[in-house]
């Protein structure tokens, strides 16, 4: 009798566990004295959980200051987590003491930063831009073949070979964007951590980088963690979408069933911003409102001082994340079913 075919368990590459940042923005101690006051705590990322497969693009969207970036550069090691598990394919590396013994991880890691105009060195030429992490990390034997593989990297992102002479001014903003993205390659990672990376271009310029991004992810495997505000442009790019608000990620799940379906009202806020360029004639649920202040937020759900469907539990009790079909959302109005109809509407 032939053994059973043993079932190969797949690890996520990344998994992020209950991950919270807490920063101190006090006013110095003499201060605080003479005016009385205690010290004022920003809890920038509070209780974070996702996971993500390899060769998944999972993206982060919400308002500015909802702790997306933060999240990013915790995963990048840039911050240091006040508490919580950073796992890569069953490694933790949120500590900085965890994270240094295990340098190979971090070089399959890299970062593409939201401004190309503020990412790259001015002094540098481009050349020495993209070899630095060569260089760095020791990849080639001498400077021909880290000149050779620059030349490539730079063919790869569209530019050309001979662009390595020249410097960052000489630049347009979506050229000095591919020119970080060839900064990231050089250093062969599988895992790119992407921070808004074209928020600051023009419309039709984004559409090449995104173009781009998505070729270099088929041709070379990579996993994307992409930071946005911009809901329509995350439905182009993303397999998964954690919607945050205020610290917290509120909704999360697969593309399609989030904008076919969205249950947190929140995230019907940010579906509701997108042009109907179809003139379906859609309803809309106004939110009125901004989002609080980090340094005193609400308690309860930090939603409800905006929206509609809030009662008085909602204003009480935190909510907790209830496994729905294709993801999972933190609202009290989607347990207790209190939800009004939602009609589908595909992103602009």
């Amino acid at each position: 009798m032939s053994k059973p075919a043993e079932t190969k368990v797949t690890v996520p590459m990344l998994t992020v566990t209950d991950l919270k940042r807490v920063f101190d923005v006090s006013a110095p101690w003499l201060n605080r004295l003479l005016e009385g006051k205690g010290r004022s705590i920003v809890r920038a990322v509070d209780g974070v959980n996702f996971s993500i497969n390899q060769g998944e693009t999972f993206s982060l969207v919400g308002e500015s200051g909802c702790g997306k970036s933060t999240v990013a550069r915790l995963i990048v090691g840039l911050y240091e987590p006040s508490d919580g598990s950073i796992n890569f394919e069953g490694v933790e590396i949120g500590s900085s003491v965890e994270r240094a013994k295990h340098p190979d991880i971090q070089g399959r890691m890299q970062m593409i930063f939201q401004d190309p105009y503020a990412s790259l060195n001015p002094r540098w030429r481009v050349g020495d831009i993209v070899a630095e992490p060569l260089r760095f990390r020791k990849l080639l034997p001498d400077n021909a073949a880290v000149d050779k593989r620059v030349g490539e990297l730079l063919s790869q992102v569209g530019l050309s070979p001979l662009d390595a002479r020249k410097f960052p001014h000489e630049f347009s903003g979506g050229q000095r964007q591919r020119i970080s993205i060839a900064r990231a390659l050089a250093g062969e990672p599988e895992f790119l951590v992407c921070d808004e990376p074209t928020s600051a271009l023009d419309v039709s310029v984004q559409a090449q980088i995104l173009n781009l991004m998505k070729d270099l992810q088929r041709k070379l495997g990579l996993t994307y963690l992409f930071i946005s505000h911009n809901l329509a442009v995350v439905y182009h790019v993303s397999d998964k979408v954690g919607v945050m608000y205020l610290g917290r990620l509120v909704e999360w799940a697969d593309t399609q069933t989030l904008f076919d379906r969205p249950l947190h009202p929140y995230t019907r806020m940010l579906l509701d911003a997108i042009p109907d360029l179809d003139m379906t004639g859609r309803s809309r649920t106004p939110v009125a409102g901004e989002v609080p202040s980090p340094l005193n937020p609400p308690p309860g759900c930090s939603f409800h001082p905006r929206c509609p469907l809030a009662n008085e539990r909602c204003r009480r009790d935190v909510p907790k994340a209830i496994a729905v079909e294709g993801g999972a959302v933190a609202c009290h109005a989607v347990e207790e079913n209190r939800l009004p109809p939602w009609k589908a509407q595909a992103a602009a």
